[in-house]
């Protein structure tokens, strides 16, 4: 159950760093978006 929830933060950091970087193309907001992590991508998946 604990490597679960690492997978699954570090795939939210990944994707919300993939995501911001193809919008903003921009290294430090990728950064900043990583560190919401999968806060950003539901933000994301809402907005667009």
């Amino acid at each position: 159950m604990n490597s679960i929830v690492k997978n699954g933060i570090s795939f939210g950091t990944a994707l919300a760093l993939v995501i911001s970087y193809a919008n903003w193309h921009s290294i430090p907001w990728a950064i900043f978006h990583g560190i919401l992590g999968w806060v950003y991508v539901i933000y994301y998946a809402i907005v667009h």
